[in-house]
């Protein structure tokens, strides 16, 4: 195993940090290391706002019910970005666009480059002895976070990332098995990997320093689809004018 996979197999999301602002030096690394990740077709469709306003990074903790939101060494926040490409056409061309720049297509293609380059910058962040925490829970009041980054349309905010030097070793959380995951040639059955990996998930609950609890993966994942939750999300996504076609 090298040193990059080492790296990967350490991840652990870190809630609490030292009161340690990271170096610009340390944000460059991260911030050009996101840049270098795949991108579709060159569009490069996705910002990453810095938060440093102190009111900002209070308002933005108190829509994700995350202190560490606030306090923490640096807040980013990704967002998928179709402004950029609109800026140079002239009105005739930007009536033109509009239908690709609003269908599901470009959406998912924005998205995904947003979490390729997130993915990368938490990669790069955590080989320099940095922990990390993505915040999907900045999408609680998505229209509020919208307003307070002052993003145009075409600019959604999808997850939030905090950085900084870590104040805790929490227990690494178990990942489901390749079985579950992986599978040759076509979709196949896998519920009895899935009553294993519960299996082993209790007990992981059981055995933590911290927060132990009665608990599956299975039982985790049915109250979370049977309750509903943000579903305000496509309304605002398509008054952004993103996902309409």
């Amino acid at each position: 195993m090298n040193e990059t996979i080492e790296t990967i197999h350490k991840h652990r999301s870190i809630r609490k940090f030292k009161d340690t602002a990271i170096t610009e030096e340390q944000l460059d690394a991260i911030l050009s290391s996101a840049q270098q990740a795949s991108t579709s077709s060159y569009m490069m469709a996705y910002s990453i706002i810095g938060v440093t306003d102190e009111k900002k990074k209070a308002q933005l903790a108190e829509i994700t019910g995350q202190n560490y939101v606030k306090d923490n060494g640096h807040l980013l926040v990704f967002c998928a970005d179709l402004h950029r490409h609109t800026l140079n056409a002239t009105p005739e061309q930007y009536e033109q666009m509009t239908p690709n720049l609003e269908n599901s297509e470009h959406f998912l293609v924005s998205a995904i480059d947003a979490a390729l380059a997130a993915q990368n910058a938490a990669i790069a962040a955590e080989s320099m002895g940095l922990g990390m925490c993505y915040i999907g829970s900045v999408r609680n009041q998505l229209d509020r976070v919208d307003e307070i980054l002052s993003l145009p349309k075409h600019v959604i905010p999808l997850f939030g990332m905090v950085l900084g030097v870590p104040d805790a070793q929490p227990d690494q959380k178990p990942r489901l098995p390749k079985q579950a995951i992986y599978f040759e040639n076509e979709y196949r059955d896998h519920k009895e990997t899935l009553n294993e990996f519960d299996e082993s998930i209790a007990a992981y609950y059981q055995s933590r320093k911290t927060n132990t609890r009665h608990d599956s993966w299975t039982d985790q994942m049915l109250r979370r689809f049977t309750n509903p939750m943000r579903m305000d999300v496509t309304g605002i996504i398509k008054n952004k004018g993103f996902n309409k076609q």
